[in-house]
């Protein structure tokens, strides 16, 4: 709607991460580098966290789009709370090796088999484990069990984790020494500043054609970070709503109160989902005097959303050039 309203080549604000929106801020080059120095040992792990929307998926999708693939055999895993005999199956059915097998050791040789086949061709086996804090400890364990293998004297075999904040507290647990000791770098994903904020915004805007329009004023910028926090997702969330309603509003420029605005929507969305049943009749007057203020949000917000159904009623119509009943 908007895209093509604005001119743009493509969505700017798309929650699916694409390398080719990557916007390297302070705390991503960092993370990068961490990543680069990591990969360059040639062994271990490298841990990457951060909040839910700093943009760790995005980081990596980079990484996919920056590895020498003749250098490199990537596997990919977003894991959710399985056992270590189920991790040590789906990291053999990344590498494409058959898991017909209920025994650990005949799968931990097939994994090693791979592993040697893949150094003698000058490869090595990179494995990203997404949302690591999902991981139980016994997991965790086999994940440090791989990092064992070696062959002519070196690992084959390197890890990449990906995971919330909560998972830098799984690895102070004392029973997980071992993995911590085998931990080469880490890095923790923070969110952008207000200046990134506003190269953040204005990068994936260029990158999908922006030319100018619509334009934005400063508040509107500083608006965008308060509300987002300076995190990505959030970032892209707000951004996208905020060009929604200059479109149905055939508006071309963006101020502090368009932002506000669609911020507020956004809130008014969130917290409009579930409400409870209406008092049954011969319930207490208390009772319905403490729905009363839901049942206000929820009138204002069908309002609201009849004055939106309205607009784009009216955009079609000029479209179509003619009135839409």
């Amino acid at each position: 709607m908007y895209a093509e309203y604005f001119k743009f080549q493509s969505m700017p604000f798309q929650l699916t991460p694409d390398s080719q929106f990557f916007f390297e801020s302070r705390e991503h080059h960092r993370a990068v580098s961490h990543l680069v120095y990591g990969l360059a040992q040639e062994e271990g792990f490298v841990v990457i966290t951060g909040e839910i929307g700093a943009g760790k998926t995005m980081l990596v999708e980079h990484l996919w789009s920056q590895l020498d693939h003749q250098k490199f055999v990537a596997v990919r895993i977003l894991t959710t709370h399985i056992s270590g005999d189920d991790m040590l199956k789906i990291i053999a059915n990344g590498f494409g090796l058959p898991t017909d097998v209920t025994d650990k050791a005949t799968l931990l040789g097939r994994l090693e088999r791979h592993f040697a086949d893949q150094q003698a061709m000058g490869r090595r086996c990179l494995l990203v484990i997404d949302e690591v804090q999902n991981l139980p400890r016994p997991s965790l364990e086999e994940l440090r069990m791989l990092s064992n293998i070696t062959v002519s004297g070196r690992s084959p075999f390197q890890g990449l984790l990906l995971g919330q904040p909560q998972f830098r507290q799984s690895l102070a647990d004392p029973e997980l020494e071992q993995l911590r000791q085998r931990i080469l770098a880490t890095y923790h994903l923070g969110p952008l500043s207000q200046e990134e904020t506003r190269d953040y915004v204005e990068h994936r805007l260029l990158k999908a054609g922006w030319s100018g329009d619509p334009s934005f004023d400063e508040a509107a910028f500083g608006s965008i970070y308060r509300h987002s926090g300076g995190i990505p997702r959030k970032i892209n969330t707000l951004c996208s709503r905020v060009l929604l309603g200059a479109y149905l509003d055939e508006a071309h420029h963006i101020g502090e109160t368009r932002v506000e605005d669609a911020d507020e929507e956004w809130q008014q969305d969130l917290s409009s989902g579930y409400r409870p049943a209406p008092t049954l009749p011969g319930k207490s007057d208390t009772t319905d005097r403490a729905l009363e203020p839901r049942l206000a949000a929820i009138e204002a917000t069908l309002e609201r959303h009849d004055r939106t159904i309205k607009r784009a009623l009216r955009i079609a119509a000029q479209l179509l050039d003619g009135p839409i009943e």
